[in-house]
């Protein structure tokens, strides 16, 4: 029995192309080309399944060109991509990956919180540029976070991350 087809439609680490290997016929796109909509339709013929990101936009035109899809799987938390009432319509299941990126973006918040209060970006901008030429008791001093208090606004997924 032959394994059915799927298109990873952006790149993704090579151990997980072998992974699906395992299990179906897959076509990769590992150059990481970003497709037009008739790119997209002519990769996706025969195919029953797509891993695809947000820059595949899988709609009413694109669902009845590839009446073999069955899902479409998208590696993101989103899927504003996906016209999830045609893929209803034709029966194409849609997957997400929430929570995927809760913990990264909390430590991306919480990175910026630090940068911007120990003034890192502005002082690193000084010494390339060739600026700092002694120390100075009061130079890009910034705020200490230690012993602060911090206010979070908005304690969903990621706010209670950063907490």
């Amino acid at each position: 029995m032959s394994k059915p087809k799927i298109l990873v439609a952006r790149a993704v680490f090579p151990e997980i192309i072998a992974a699906l290997e395992q299990h179906f016929e897959v076509e990769a796109n590992q150059v990481d080309t970003v497709w037009d909509k008739p790119q997209l339709i002519a990769h996706l013929q025969g195919k029953a399944g797509a891993f695809t990101t947000g820059s595949d936009r899988i709609d009413a035109e694109v669902l009845a060109a590839c009446p073999d899809l069955r899902i479409c799987a998208d590696m993101a938390v989103g899927y504003n991509n996906f016209d999830i009432d045609a893929m209803s319509a034709a029966g194409v299941l849609a997957t997400n990956a929430p929570d995927v990126l809760t913990e990264t973006t909390a430590d991306f918040g919480f990175a910026l919180l630090m940068a911007a209060s120990r003034r890192v970006t502005e002082s690193e901008h000084y010494l390339r540029a060739g600026k700092w030429t002694k120390w100075s008791y009061d130079m890009f001093a910034g705020s200490d976070i230690h012993h602060s208090a911090l206010g979070i606004l908005g304690m969903g997924r990621i706010g209670q991350g950063i907490a």
